[in-house]
């Protein structure tokens, strides 16, 4: 037998020539030279250093079955050195094995995509349908996470993170390292890809020559979906062209024509169905399931489809890994009309002890994975591949066999994980860092930096070192973009989020006009705030660097209003008057802060101060509700009420002064003030208690599970609306019981139009204001200030959070310029003012905030873009202050309702204090603390010290309200910074006060986690 060099054996010329004639077979083995195309551990740049020697026919006919058999034993010992190689497919309809260094004469060679995409992965298992005929049926798919087909019901079930067996990833790894690999594979269609799958299984001796249609018409065989009972109205079947598949196996036998083909193998495939017309089947209309799984496939994404089953006819396993050149759209095959690029096929017979639906599982979840599936993209040969799947094993977790009590056991499996990924990270980045760039990544990364230094030089709170250097700055910055602020409204979006926005500022401003109208005795009421949230709104819209703001009055400020007046009167010093002094001082403060640049002392407000001053809020909104509840019972005791006449409607009062009042549950002002009304104070409690749950309740059902998403997300939005709807429908259907309404005056007037007019004198009603006055009213404008200036900057570092994705830009120095100027100019006429409203702010944003709809199911929504305009905060501002004109509705009102809505709002704005779960924590035992990082970071008596001095500021602030010197209480707040920075600082290290005082909140939009604009902030409402 002459010698045999593999090193120089080369069958291109043979085998592309297409006049040579095709090799009869040597032996009952059917071996041609096809099997002897490729070394065992060589790849085409290697093959290309030797030269090249045609194998002489005549030698290869001579060689006997036994040398055949040693030389293909030593060429395919090295099994994971087989490389890939590339199939291309003669005009002739030949098939032509190439190196990847073989040039054709008459095409040029195309550049091979290598850049990794998202991946669609899909899991076919080989099953037997209901007329007992064989097919792949999809049991399971990846976008990110696994879905799989429950068996009972042929429905997906809910998406979770996929749990593999050991053993099933170490057989993968087995078989990958034994199987057939071929990489960058040129074919268009599935006959193609399968001949050469099932050419390359033959040569890597995984199955015998005379299983090869079998296997092959196995890897034809039709697909099912769950989704394919759905569409009745698909006239075109799920499987292969018989005609083509017939074709296929016909050019098999003409190419071995040493027997006869066998017509029987594509029987079962063929059937009685017709050919359908061509071009048809790749573009017929997209089912609705088709297009709602396409909005959750991201964009170019391209798809694994994994085939794995038993057959009788094999003896052994056989794998195949395959990565085409370019993807392509295979009909029928998957669930979506996506193109596949890598296809994973594994066949064996059901004898082994092989579990092939976890290595299908496992496979699938590795090309889940990101690191693993840019692997893949990029892998030269099989050794990339097993390298992948060590570097997934390594930061894989092996649960121990063992029985487990429950799942919260389970929670330092997530938090370990977490650990590992993070780790991975920083390895990946430390590898990146090592290697060396070429030029053109040296330009992206100077680009990258550059791009850096740009952002942090605009960062709208740095100092220009100039006077007015910021608002200067903010005004350069926003001011180009301010026609785009009216073209990008054009949007069905906008006009959604203006009604919904219209109820969301006008409930407070009814509910804090009634509440600062029962404080200030009517001076300022409902009418004014709503005039001033309009006027203000509509000003600030047109001007503001931050549209999305929302302007609107406050707990912060009601408290401050309530104190002054109740300073006011004990000094007998008029309230209107000495508001607009604090007004004149105002616009003085803000012009000197603004002119100092002094926005940039919002970042020394840390979650500590804000924690504090929040709870406290909350706390005072609680207890005025229920002060409010006392006394409406005080005022209407409980006690059996004796009728002179039943039959009548009215029921006649003798008041102390001698005078009848009629009164019945009527919307009429009543001149006096009404004592010992039967009932009142019991349904006064209804409605109050009514509103709250009923409130309460819907935005807890924005959060559960009931009714589609959409739905449930209007209900909880409206939730504060419907609340005053219902309950005010109650009141007027209980027509003979009294309950005190809210105020408003008819038309366009001031709610006291006996006590003040719509302009105040700066010298006092009767010319008499102290002019000591006049400049003490410097200290209590400080201190409005304070109150201003914290809510309104801290709700825009909240809206301009990078991962909002807000693209023009906020103005810290021209925002809050512009609200405390027409807060103070506001004075004058005897109007509230205003600050950012946080809630409604941050409500205003989400509205406008478009998700992406490529989420992989399971996972959490993306911000796509942000509406960012001034046309939806300038209508809301308008219709609030057209709504005036409803006052004979605003007067059906009960004032009980709206401490309803006050309870509510400070129960909902405890949610999101971490204060307040510290508080908890301090009753509980430390086995039931939750996973948080403050928890599992900081030892539990030192978080214990943090929050006991927590609440000692608080008392200290709650003691200062319930003084005299309650006007101070903005002060006493500022003073908690210091606290914070120079005593804080020595009690707790820097990496407790980073877990205590982390500023960690972030935009939720998934409402299954119970997350709301509530739970967003750690300001009041």
């Amino acid at each position: 037998v002459p010698d045999f060099k593999p090193a120089s054996s080369d069958p291109l010329q043979a085998a592309a020539s297409p006049e040579h004639p095709p090799l009869s077979r040597v032996s009952s083995r059917s071996y041609d030279l096809q099997e002897r195309r490729r070394t065992g551990n060589m790849t085409g740049a290697e093959q290309a250093k030797y030269q090249r020697i045609p194998t002489d026919e005549s030698e290869a006919q001579t060689l006997a079955s036994a040398d055949l058999d040693g030389i293909k034993s030593h060429r395919f010992e090295d099994v994971p050195g087989m490389r890939r190689h590339l199939v291309r497919k003669s005009t002739k309809g030949q098939v032509v094995h190439t190196g990847k260094d073989h040039k054709e004469p008459t095409t040029r060679t195309r550049k091979q995509d290598r850049t990794p995409h998202e991946v669609f992965v899909e899991l076919n298992e080989l099953t037997m349908d209901k007329n007992q005929e064989m097919q792949w049926k999809e049991t399971a798919r990846w976008i990110k996470f696994e879905e799989d087909v429950e068996e009972e019901t042929d429905r997906w079930g809910k998406p979770h993170v996929a749990s593999l067996s050991f053993r099933s990833l170490l057989e993968l790894r087995r078989t990958i390292s034994h199987g057939a690999v071929l990489l960058d594979l040129d074919q268009k269609t599935l006959p193609g890809i399968a001949h050469q799958v099932v050419e390359k299984m033959i040569i890597s001796d995984q199955i015998k020559a005379e299983d090869r249609a079998n296997v092959l018409r196995a890897l034809l065989l039709k697909h099912s979906h769950p989704s394919d009972e759905k569409e009745h109205t698909s006239h075109f079947p799920r499987n292969i062209s018989a005609a083509s598949l017939g074709s296929l196996i016909s050019h098999h036998h003409n190419a071995n024509h040493t027997h006869q083909p066998e017509p029987s193998v594509t029987d079962p495939l063929m059937g009685t169905q017709k050919e359908p017309t061509p071009g048809l089947g790749m573009h017929r209309s997209k089912s609705k399931h088709e297009l709602k799984l396409l909005e959750k496939i991201p964009e170019n994404a391209e798809a694994t489809v994994v085939l794995v089953g038993c057959v009788d006819f094999l003896e052994q396993p056989t794998m195949a890994f395959v990565r085409l050149q370019e993807a392509v759209e295979l009909e029928s095959v998957l669930e979506v009309p996506v193109p596949v690029r890598f296809l994973f096929v594994l066949l064996g017979p059901p004898t082994t002890s092989m579990d092939y639906h976890q290595i299908g599982r496992s496979i699938s979840t590795l090309m889940s994975d990101k690191q693993f599936h840019e692997a893949a993209y990029l892998a030269d040969d099989r050794q990339d591949l097993l390298n992948a799947i060590n570097s997934f094993l390594d930061c894989s977790i092996v649960l121990p066999p063992s029985e487990m009590a429950g799942d919260e056991l389970l929670r330092s499996v997530a938090r370990f994980q977490r650990e590992m990924l993070r780790k991975r990270q920083e390895q990946g980045i430390k590898l990146l860092a090592k290697e060396p760039k070429s030029f053109e990544e040296k330009g992206k990364s100077f680009l990258l930096n550059l791009r850096r230094h740009f952002d942090k030089s605009d960062d709208p709170l740095e100092r220009t070192g100039r006077p007015f250097g910021g608002l200067i700055r903010d005004v350069q910055r926003r001011y180009p973009r301010y026609i785009s602020d009216f073209k990008d409204a054009l949007n069905s979006q906008c006009m959604a989020a203006v009604i919904f926005i219209y109820f969301a500022a006008l409930s407070p401003a009814i509910t804090f006009g009634g509440l600062l109208g029962e404080k200030t005795d009517g001076l300022i009421g409902v009418s004014e705030l709503i005039v001033s949230t309009a006027v203000q709104g509509v000003i600030f819209c047109l001007l503001g660097a931050q549209p999305l703001l929302v302007v609107g009055f406050s707990g912060p400020l009601l408290v401050f209003e309530e104190a002054f007046y109740t300073f006011c009167q004990a000094k007998g010093i008029e309230y209107l008057t000495g508001r607009v002094w604090i007004g004149f001082w105002l616009i003085i403060i803000v012009i000197l802060t603004v002119a100092f640049e002094g926005s940039f002392l919002v970042r020394f407000v840390s979650r500590f101060t804000q924690e504090i001053f929040s709870f406290l809020i909350s706390l005072i909104f609680i207890c005025e509700t229920l002060i409010k509840l006392v006394k409406i019972f005080k005022e209407h005791p409980l006690k059996r009420c004796h009728l002179s006449n039943g039959t009548d409607e009215n029921v006649t009062l003798a008041l102390s002064n001698g005078t009848a009042l009629t009164l019945s549950n009527s919307t009429a002002p009543a001149v006096e003030k009404v004592q010992g009304e039967p009932n009142t104070a019991l349904l006064s409690l209804v409605l109050m208690a009514g509103t709250f749950f009923i409130a309460f309740y819907l935005r807890k059902f924005k959060n559960s599970a009931f009714f589609p998403g959409r739905f449930r997300r209007v209900i909880g939005d409206f939730g504060v609306p419907i609340a005053i709807l219902i309950m005010v429908l109650v009141d007027y259907g209980i027509e003979d019981t009294y309950t005190q309404k809210l105020s408003v005056p008819r038309g366009f007037s001031v709610t006291r139009p006996d006590k003040r007019g719509w302009i105040i004198n700066p010298l006092g009603s009767d010319g008499q204001f102290p002019i000591w006055m006049m400049f003490a009213c410097c200290l209590p404008a400080l201190l409005v200030f304070i109150l201003i200036f914290m809510e309104t900057q801290i709700t825009t570092l909240i809206v301009s959070k990078k991962e909002r994705m807000l693209v023009k830009g906020s103005g810290f120095h021209l925002d809050l310029l512009l609200i405390v100027v027409l807060g103070g100019t506001s004075a004058l006429f005897g109007l509230p003012w205003m600050a950012a409203a946080t809630v409604r702010s941050v409500t205003h944003v989400n509205a406008l905030t478009v998700m992406s709809k490529a989420v992989a199911p399971g996972d959490k929504p993306r911000i796509q873009e942000v509406k960012e305009q001034r046309v939806t905060g300038l209508l809301v501002a308008v219709m609030v202050g057209l709504s005036i004109v409803i006052g004979d509705l605003l007067r059906q009102i009960p004032l009980a309702v709206l401490f309803g809505i006050f309870l509510y709002m400070g129960v909902m704005s405890l949610n999101g204090i971490q204060l307040t779960e510290r508080m908890m924590l301090l009753l509980m035992p430390p086995k039931y603390h939750p996973d948080h990082t403050y928890v599992r970071k900081v030892r539990t008596l030192r978080m214990h010290l943090f929050t006991c001095i927590q609440v000692v500021c608080l008392a200290t602030l709650w003691a200062v309200m319930s003084t005299q010197a309650s006007l101070a209480f903005p002060f006493v707040l500022i003073l908690t910074i210091p606290v914070k920075m120079f005593v804080l600082r020595r009690i707790f290290n820097a990496r407790e006060m980073a877990c205590l005082d982390a500023d960690d909140a972030e935009p939720k939009f998934d409402e299954r986690e119970c997350h709301d604009e509530y739970s967003e902030m750690h300001m009041p409402v």
